[in-house]
């Protein structure tokens, strides 16, 4: 059953994300005003080396006060490819340059609240080109995809993109 949408108006608007304001109907005929954030894509990658281990980043995230593990990633620049910028954000992040590259996945973290997607790629090893220029992570690791789990059940890893990509990688997806 499809909602209606009868038009949408912003509340706030910023280069990250527009905060917005929809007007829908219920197939039932109700009507309400539902909040909703408009964001760019981003983009993220799995470096996965010969050994089965990614190449993750150790941050910390303010909004939710937690530390974890996560794929390197960001948001996908005008004119840029989502592959670009998985790779892209591979080097900034981590110093590291991603091998051969495809597309993994795409996660729509929270459809309920905003039209965000998350085009995840995995790159077949990578090769140190130097240190990150983007200094958001406090550790740099080859973690194997055997311990996801463990690491998730720990607690250790909690972002929604990360935690899908490893998933599916742990479960012989796109082997």
């Amino acid at each position: 059953m499809r909602w209606t949408l009868h038009g949408e108006r912003a509340l706030y608007e910023s280069p990250w994300m527009d905060v917005r304001l929809a007007d829908v109907e219920l197939p039932d005929g109700r009507r309400f005003d539902h909040h909703l954030l408009r964001v760019r894509p981003a983009a993220g990658v799995v470096a996965v080396d010969e050994r089965d281990r990614a190449l993750l980043i150790w941050r910390h995230r303010f909004i939710t006060d937690q530390w974890g593990w996560e794929i390197p990633g960001g948001r996908v620049e005008a004119g840029e490819e989502p592959a670009e910028a998985a790779a892209r954000e591979l080097i900034e992040e981590t110093g590291w340059r991603a091998g051969p590259i495809r597309h993994l996945l795409d996660v729509r973290p929270s459809p309920g609240i905003h039209d965000g997607v998350h085009h995840i790629f995995r790159a077949d090893g990578a090769v140190r080109i130097g240190e990150p220029t983007d200094v958001e992570a406090e550790r740099i690791e080859w973690v194997p995809l055997s311990s996801v789990r463990e690491l998730i059940t720990e607690g250790q890893i909690g972002q929604a993109s990360t935690m899908a990509a490893l998933l599916y990688l742990a479960a012989g997806g796109a082997a």
